[in-house]
């Protein structure tokens, strides 16, 4: 097998049947550190990987603030996130890797989203179009940061972007660093320290580096390639966080840490300027949406958000996969990108647009499910969270439970023994037949506190019969900003702006809507449904998906949860008898 035909990690197509897609011929030509202009003479730098033959081809951008010099490294670190140039190249595109202003060389100080980074990706598109190695059709690639990249090229319609392919997106800063009040800390904290240390870094460092060069080879061995087909996001996770202790500049770095962490905890004009959900129904170019559906605490949500907002726009697809289906390096889904590449870029038939827009895994189920719509039309199943702790059809005897979260500074080296818990959980009775959850979830929750905040963290799980238990998708709501928008949470009262906050009132019961993170799911016969509330996900011992934690609020209460709340599951399959 040859280098160009390598085996890529990760599911590559969603069961679509393609055709007359392009075949690797070319080898690759590096032009290294090429300076692209900006608007206002800043100049960022970029990497341009290209066929080596003369000619025109077309350009797929893959922008960030990691560093372009190891998107090639292969190793299973969250910023090697730009698709593999040697998939790409030898197929007859253009690989422009770059560094968004103030990272990787790129002059200027980076904004972390702001209106100068849409500028300045509108003008890298106009500029990789107008060089001699491009035919003028410009496409981006890339997950991650480099997916909401492409969305903010996108919203600013440079002329040359034919269309996008933004996989694990995020169209909304705030809906990703703050879960419905609660700050997402133990991803935003290590992701903007690896920031600063890599952007630190010179270019000389990455490129000469005498450890990078045999590490690079190790890395790319078929062998040690093929185990990293099931690095998930907690390992990434896990791995940013071995960077906080490494000193890097504060500027801009600890600034915009304070910012999102501290200095705007309410949606203000800060947040607005990097949210493009408003600016996308002026995006009619094709756009190919995706994310796994482990990617609950960060991407997901975003997915569905764009997918609304993307209405108007026919040419848009969807594929959401499963387990391991976004790993790193990343490397899926790139025969799907390329019937799609093909079909836009090349103008060749590939089947790309054939049968339904929307593809997805359902977990716990074989192969692939296709849809018209999302969500597909489904049954919602009203289950009660029993004063028993069971999730039940009916209420039962009605009732309540109440668990305590406890704030810092209060002395106490350890728990007593009178305490009550401090997470509740309710578990249904096994299934008699299969039961198939996709779409939107929530939590309707009554429930009262004996502090004027708190927080709210549910998790549902799927429960084995050998008491296995998988995480399935969470939701998080912050009580005083229960008001964040009219799909969150109502307490009775009109809602109000969504940058106000409401203090709890103390010891009364309030009907809170939690929306769950949308999410997909076979629960077997004979498997049961759990729900999990806490309001502190600091312990260990509280469920926390790809272990993303949050800062708690540091009130002291005690919480009582009414009978009267109901769990709500989109079903397609059989009911619950």
């Amino acid at each position: 097998m040859s280098a160009t035909e390598r085996d890529l990690n990760g599911p590559q197509d969603t069961g679509r049947q393609y055709r007359n897609l392009s075949a690797p011929t070319f080898g690759i030509t590096h032009l290294i550190n090429q300076r692209v202009p900006m608007r206002d003479g800043v100049e960022l730098m970029a990497d341009v990987h290209r066929p080596d033959a003369e000619g025109r081809y077309p350009a797929l951008i893959a922008a960030s603030p990691y560093p372009r010099q190891i998107q090639d490294l292969g190793a299973p670190a969250g910023f090697i996130e730009a698709g593999a140039t040697d998939f790409w190249v030898p197929r007859g595109y253009v690989h422009v890797i770059a560094n968004l202003r103030g990272t990787g060389g790129s002059g200027g100080r980076f904004g972390f989203m702001d209106t100068q980074e849409r500028q300045d990706l509108y003008d890298l598109v106009e500029w990789a179009a107008a060089q001699p190695w491009c035919d003028g059709n410009v496409g981006m690639i890339g997950i991650s940061y480099f997916a909401m990249a492409q969305l903010e090229a996108a919203v600013e319609r440079p002329p040359h972007l034919r269309a996008i392919f933004p996989l694990a997106a995020t169209a909304d800063l705030y809906e990703a660093a703050s879960h419905h009040g609660l700050a997402s800390s133990s991803f935003v904290t290590p992701f903007l320290s690896m920031l600063g240390l890599t952007a630190d870094r010179s270019d000389a460092f990455w490129r000469r580096n005498p450890v990078l060069a045999p590490l690079r080879r190790v890395l790319n061995t078929p062998k040690v390639h093929h185990r990293f087909a099931t690095m998930n996001g907690e390992a990434a996770v896990t791995m940013m966080r071995q960077l906080l202790k490494v000193p890097h500049s504060p500027h801009p770095w600890d600034d915009l840490w304070l910012d999102t962490m501290v200095r705007h905890p309410l949606r203000d004009s800060w947040w607005h300027e990097r949210n493009l959900v408003p600016l996308l129904g002026n995006l009619d170019i094709p756009v190919y949406l995706g994310c796994d559906w482990e990617n609950v605490p960060l991407h997901l949500p975003s997915t569905f958000t764009l997918w609304k907002a993307l209405s108007h726009n026919p040419n848009v697809r969807m594929a959401m996969l499963g387990q391991y289906g976004l790993t790193w390096p990343w490397e899926s889904l790139h025969h799907e990108a390329l019937a799609w590449y093909d079909h836009w870029l090349k103008g060749a038939d590939t089947g790309i647009m054939d049968g339904p827009p929307v593809r997805y895994m359902l977990p716990g189920a074989d192969g692939w499910h296709t849809s018209a719509c999302w969500p597909p039309a489904a049954t919602h199943l009203e289950w009660a969270l029993r004063a028993d702790g069971t999730l039940g059809t009916d209420e039962g005897e009605p009732g309540r439970r109440e668990y305590l979260t406890l704030g810092g500074g209060l002395n106490r080296t350890t728990a007593s023994p009178v305490d009550p818990p401090s997470m509740l959980t309710w578990t249904s009775a096994p299934l008699d037949g299969h039961v198939d959850v996709v779409g939107d979830i929530e939590l309707r929750l009554d429930a009262s506190a004996t502090a004027v905040d708190t927080a709210w963290i549910v998790v549902l799980q799927d429960v084995g019969p050998d008491d296995q238990v998988t995480d399935v998708t969470a939701g998080w709501l912050r009580a005083s900003l229960r008001t964040v928008d009219e799909a969150a949470s109502r307490a009775g009262a009109p809602v109000l702006p969504c940058d106000t906050a409401v203090a709890v009132p103390v010891g009364d019961d309030v009907t809170y809507r939690i929306p769950l993170v949308p999410n997909a799911r076979r629960f077997e016969a004979g498997h049961r449904v759990r729900v999990t509330l806490t309001s502190d996900d600091q312990n260990p011992a509280s469920p926390a998906i790809m272990n993303f934690r949050h800062a708690s609020v540091g009130t002291s209460s005690l919480n009582s949860v009414r009978s009267t709340s109901r769990l709500l599951l989109p079903a397609l399959g059989t009911g619950v008898s």
